[in-house]
């Protein structure tokens, strides 16, 4: 018989409702008879004692919010009688030990990717094509469109019929027709596109943190090598580019193919260049081939969106203990959306194992917090209507809930927007709450792959990196099966627990990370790519 509630830590006050529960009904719950006062929907939360004005909630063992008014036990946690509070903290209070999985079933364990000449190892081989400026998103699109339907069907384009022309002196084909082992010359490799609104306008600053991010997509293992196009007189030259690519990686050996169409002229001249010269590129990193690499060199973004209840109890925590054996394998995990770390910053300073990073860990928090009450808004009002529906009600809580992603490692570094993470181990990196704006930071930040729970359920993916998706309820798997890759739902029910779980997950990415499995992102072709200004953006 499924249980209907469940209390995440011992200390907590409040308890989940894992079914929906009906007023008056009388539930049995360690030790105690739990009258229910009002019709409770499941993901949501029920006091477990009188509440009066004022009082703490605390749930994942810290403060989630505080009462607005009275609350009886047994009654519903809502937004209508709780309002958002979290601990202050001023810097690092204890030093958390951790306990090392055993992880001997994975030692031996690897998955065959793409070796890199600087030692990076890449889930995916992709030749990039992006702009400096959104002035050339046109002529992105346009190669996009040579690009990608040529080698799928034809179409009559001048750019076209001359890379079909490359194409048939390639595979032996003649003249302009479709050849059927045109696909078979790029077997090996993926051509991806990035457009974006930046590079002039704004802020200085804003074209210099998209240079880093740009560079770090050049410098992310799963990229062989990168086109980029140039206007010329944006505000992000192309010598800032190559300056933040060279700051990344000083010894960078990647073809990057660069071209600015004030100096060419016609944008025929640098077109035909372009497709000239790509095709040529492209086709030596099609010779690049999969070799078996060591778990160490995975390096995986930690990503929630749509969140709901059960997030924080069945996906999140089956990444954190994903996360540990990674750690402990070598491998290396990203922890970021800070505004989602409101109210867990006391352990996650606990866990740093250099004092520096906790202080700049705080740091970061504080800035960002600064920004969002500047612009008229907080923490407070992270929550999504989404999140609110399905019994996230304040950010602390959310946050509780989202932290659990990271598990219970030291943690190594903390990483600035646009900073490339090279050292091994569990890290944390600032970044917007925002989906697709976090993940692109990830992956900018060097992940090879990303794992995104939901409980919602979200399309979002990536250009050049797997994101899988990881529902927390079985509901959700079977409602939206065309955008989730992997379930956590059976935790609720108990017919799983989480140690079970995150072995089967690290499995399932072992195959995605070999090309084995291709994610549903990936196969509904979503190339989510969206830059943070450092502006407010929860």
């Amino acid at each position: 018989m499924q249980k209907k509630l469940i209390k995440v830590d011992p200390s907590d006050n409040v308890a989940v409702a894992l079914v929906d529960l009906k007023a008056g009904e009388v539930i049995p719950f360690e030790g105690q008879d739990v009258l229910v006062v009002s019709d409770t929907k499941m993901k949501h939360k029920i006091a477990m004692k009188d509440f009066e004005v004022g009082d703490k909630i605390y749930m994942y063992g810290v403060i989630v919010g505080k009462a607005s008014q009275k609350i009886a036990k047994g009654d519903v946690i809502a937004t209508t009688n709780v309002k958002h509070e979290s601990a202050k903290v001023t810097g690092k209070t204890d030093s958390i030990g951790w306990e090392v999985p055993n992880v001997d079933k994975w030692k031996d364990k690897t998955f065959m990717g793409y070796q890199r000449e600087d030692g990076q190892v890449g889930t995916e081989n992709v030749w990039l094509f992006f702009p400096l400026v959104f002035c050339e998103n046109r002529n992105i699109e346009i190669l996009k469109d040579i690009f990608e339907k040529e080698l799928m069907k034809p179409k009559e384009n001048d750019y076209q019929l001359l890379l079909r022309s490359l194409v048939k002196s390639e595979t032996g084909g003649a003249g302009n027709e479709a050849a059927s082992n045109d696909a078979d010359l790029f077997n090996n490799i993926e051509v991806k596109f990035i457009t974006h609104q930046g590079g002039c306008g704004g802020i200085r600053q804003d074209a210099h943190s998209l240079a880093k991010l740009l560079a770090g997509y050049v410098n992310n293992p799963n990229v062989a090598g990168a086109t980029v196009l140039s206007l010329g007189c944006q505000n992000l030259q192309i010598s800032i580019f190559k300056e933040a690519l060279e700051a990344i990686n000083p010894n960078n050996q990647k073809p990057v193919l660069i071209y600015d169409q004030q100096s060419i002229g016609t944008i025929e001249a640098m077109l035909n260049s372009v497709v000239k010269d790509s095709f040529e590129a492209i086709k030596k990193a099609n010779q690049i081939k999969r070799t078996p690499a060591p778990l160490s060199k995975l390096r995986i973004g930690l990503e929630c969106g749509g969140s709901d209840g059960f997030s924080g109890i069945s996906a999140n925590p089956t990444l954190g203990v994903l996360s540990d054996k990674l750690v402990a394998l070598g491998g290396t995990t990203i922890l970021s959306e800070f505004p989602e770390l409101c109210g867990v910053e006391q352990e996650l300073v606990n866990r740093c194992i250099d004092d520096k990073d906790g202080q700049r860990f705080l740091e970061l928090m504080k800035w960002y917090e600064k920004t969002v009450v500047d612009a008229g808004s907080g923490f407070d009002m992270n929550p999504s209507p989404g999140n609110i529906k399905d019994g996230l009600i304040t950010d602390a809580m959310k946050s509780a809930g989202a932290s659990k992603k990271g598990g219970t490692s030291p943690i190594v570094g903390v990483y600035d927007y646009g900073e490339y993470i090279n050292e091994p181990g569990f890290t944390l990196l600032c970044t917007p709450g925002n989906d697709v704006e976090c993940t692109t930071a990830m992956v900018g930040s060097g992940a090879n792959m990303v794992l995104f729970t939901t409980g919602l359920g979200t399309p979002t993916g990536n250009p050049i990196a797997p994101v899988v998706k990881v529902s927390s309820n079985t509901q959700l798997a079977q409602k939206m099966s065309d955008i989730i890759d992997f379930n956590t739902g059976e935790i609720i029910t108990g017919d799983k627990t989480i140690e079970q779980t995150a072995d089967e997950m690290l499995e399932f990415i072992i195959k995605v990370a070999s090309g084995e499995v291709k994610t549903k992102a990936a196969i509904l072709n979503q190339n989510d790519f969206i830059p943070w200004k450092r502006g407010v953006s929860l």
